[in-house]
């Protein structure tokens, strides 16, 4: 591998981190000085994402209708916990420091690497668990600041 082709990875990793710390502070704005409250964004959320996949739904709707009949409980487990963690989380930005608040928010991004590595035995676990620790010291180090 060469050094440019082990870069994409990290330029792809970084580029995520500033997606997510973009529409971390959109969301601190739209809670903390707009005043929306956190059940009306998510409501408006959940909208445009119906608007934006709907298109494709129908374009593949024997595969849409295909998991819902093989999967009904959890993605509506899914649907309800997600937006539940959504609100929870905008709630708490409305008076709390983003800055305490995104780290931690994140924070699923570990439980996801281990579920990954431990239960579906997926690939790079030592790596992943040394990434997941790097984000732990992370979240503890703004905690702590």
């Amino acid at each position: 591998m060469t050094t440019s082709e082990s870069l994409i990875p990290i330029l792809y990793g970084l580029a995520t981190g500033v997606i997510i710390s973009g529409y971390t502070l959109l969301d601190k704005g739209a809670v903390s000085t707009w005043l929306v409250p956190p059940l009306l964004l998510d409501f408006c959320n959940t909208v445009g994402r119906l608007v934006i996949l709907t298109p494709f739904a129908i374009k593949n709707w024997s595969e849409v209708r295909y998991e819902w009949k093989t999967h009904k409980k959890e993605a509506a487990g899914v649907g309800i916990c997600n937006s539940l963690a959504y609100i929870l989380a905008l709630s708490v930005m409305a008076s709390a420091p983003v800055s305490s608040v995104a780290p931690i928010r994140e924070i699923s991004i570990l439980i996801g690497t281990i579920m990954g590595t431990v239960f579906l035995s997926e690939g790079f676990g030592k790596q992943r668990i040394a990434a997941a620790a790097v984000m732990v010291i992370g979240v503890v180090s703004v905690a702590l600041g």
